[in-house]
């Protein structure tokens, strides 16, 4: 049963409270033939899985592929799928694409991707650590107040700043630096932050991660300029640290896609592969059409070219 608008937008909001990410697919123009309508919507999952519904087997799996590059590039997407070959070149935002699965029709489709906001976690109630919380958001970071004993950094966080003048501060940097969070923080003195560190359980490459005292050093004094030197010290190292823009998707060998090259290509970015019937291009995804043959996973983009393949899978076997 296609999912209704009502439990799709729930769907959405569950995604978001979370914090994971997905793609949400909305048709903006359909030209007959074609079994979508504008209008029509679906949430993509970085698994590839679908919930709505946005046009048959064979739209679904171009979909799925672009999907899979929106998430990595965090960008959004206009994705028009023809049956012939394309006939213009896509401006910067948009992209058409060959469908040879269609008997006619277009259907365009935006793809806007939901990232959910880098988690900040903040050790503390002081005047600092309140005003972390207030800027941080207007800087698009979700920023979360707990204390020492009860933070739980993940690797996946932006950040742990410790801000309670003393309390459970080792406890919280410990946790932050096991769990590998890129920028860790003190608000301490030079002298205070020295010895908060010499007393860490961690090696010295360990301590050397710790940003004390906090913050550029632009001589701030007040509670809000302290936040706002330590957000401005995460934003530049976030920058750092940022990987270039992700390449083309890696296609794989046509209509297949070996373990150890998968494991690859899906470090570098979304892995597609050839369907070999029609030469359409799917994403190698765990949700994709597939079977295996001769040791080898091969990829489809609709149950009818996988029955094909099924049925005389020597014939296409050479495009393999």
């Amino acid at each position: 049963m296609t999912p209704t608008a009502d439990s799709l937008t729930a769907r959405a909001n569950d995604l978001a409270s979370r914090r994971e990410p997905f793609v949400h697919a909305t048709v903006v123009r359909a030209q007959h033939p074609t079994s979508a309508h504008a209008g029509d919507t679906a949430l993509v999952l970085p698994s590839g899985e679908i919930q709505g519904f946005v046009g048959g087997n064979c739209v679904e799996s171009s979909v799925r592929e672009y999907s899979q590059q929106v998430l990595a590039s965090q960008e959004p997407l206009l994705l028009r799928v023809v049956p012939g070959e394309p006939s213009r070149t896509a401006g910067e935002g948009a992209v058409e694409v060959s469908n040879p699965c269609l008997s006619g029709g277009a259907i365009e489709i935006f793809l806007q991707p939901h990232i959910p906001p880098p988690r900040v976690v903040v050790v503390g109630t002081t005047p600092v650590a309140q005003a972390l919380e207030t800027l941080g958001s207007g800087v698009g970071l979700a920023v979360e107040l707990t204390d020492g004993e009860s933070a739980a950094p993940r690797a996946d966080d932006a950040a742990l700043i410790v801000a309670s003048h003393g309390k459970a501060e080792e406890v919280a940097l410990e946790a932050a630096l096991h769990a590998g969070v890129p920028y860790v923080a003190l608000v301490a003195s030079g002298t205070r932050g020295a010895a908060v560190l010499e007393s860490l359980d961690v090696d010295q490459a360990q301590r050397d991660r710790v940003f004390t005292p906090a913050g550029l050093h632009l001589g701030a004094r007040t509670p809000g300029e302290i936040a706002l030197s330590i957000l401005a010290q995460l934003i530049q190292e976030r920058s750092r640290s940022r990987p270039a823009a992700p390449a083309a998707p890696a296609t794989v060998s046509p209509g297949r896609v070996s373990p150890d090259r998968a494991e690859t290509a899906a470090a570098d970015s979304p892995a597609t592969a050839i369907d070999p019937v029609c030469g359409m291009t799917v994403a190698a995804a765990e949700s994709s059409l597939q079977l295996e043959y001769n040791g080898v996973t091969v990829y489809f983009c609709s149950p009818g070219c996988r029955a094909a393949f099924r049925k005389d899978p020597e014939r296409y076997a050479l495009t393999l």
